[in-house]
């Protein structure tokens, strides 16, 4: 997949650290993409350190950048020697003590806003702007494939207007192209899209992954 995501033309592949008792309870709910507990799923599945190190190896091979979320400080210890910059996924967004922390690292981040009001993701964004780090700023609709109806990509102008002192990029979770297309044509400055080797490979996100020939265009 980095070999793909390096030959359709991404400028980054970014995959995820979790540690699960890090960052939630084992009976913590599940949403209809999984077919069993969300716990039980990361335990099984979940990347070890051993296997980002490989990646990252890989990744300077064929030079694309590998970025990586974690979803824990812990996580993002562990990483850190691994990436130029952070992804912080919208679930951790309001999380500004970690973020914060995160940030003593002084490398940029980038932070999707999926499920945050424009209050919350002002607190954040002040919280950030204090640390003197550059960081960028991701739209997102945190619906796993959202409806059209729901995008409301106007977003992207709100913030582009109210948080000047950062980059705005758009994370998108529709199976297609167009709303990608969009942003762009809104101002966007980073796309962050799902891939997928094969839509017909069951997962958690299929329904929201484009696949390579996509992604090239």
């Amino acid at each position: 997949m980095a070999y793909e995501a390096k030959d359709a033309g991404a400028n980054a592949i970014k995959f995820q650290h979790h540690l699960p008792d890090e960052e939630m309870l084992p009976e913590a709910p599940t949403s209809d993409n999984f077919e069993e507990p969300l716990y039980e799923f990361l335990k099984k599945y979940s990347l070890t350190i051993e296997q980002h190190y490989e990646l990252k190896s890989y990744c300077d091979e064929i030079n694309i950048t590998y970025l990586c979320t974690p979803f824990s400080y812990k996580a993002a210890c562990q990483i850190n020697d691994l990436v130029t910059a952070f992804k912080i996924g919208s679930g951790e967004m309001t999380d500004i003590p970690t973020l914060q922390k995160i940030a003593d690292f002084k490398k940029p981040m980038i932070i999707s806003t999926g499920m945050s009001s424009i209050d919350e993701i002002n607190l954040t964004y002040s919280a950030m702007v204090k640390k003197k780090i550059p960081f960028a700023l991701l739209n997102c609709v945190s619906e796993y494939p959202p409806l059209y109806e729901d995008l409301n990509l106007s977003v992207i102008g709100t913030m582009q207007n109210k948080f000047k002192n950062t980059l705005i990029g758009h994370s998108d979770h529709t199976p297609d192209l167009y709303t990608s297309f969009a942003a762009v044509a809104l101002g966007a400055k980073i796309i962050e899209k799902h891939v997928i080797l094969d839509k017909n490979q069951k997962g958690p996100d299929q329904s929201v992954s484009i696949n390579f020939n996509e992604l090239a265009n």
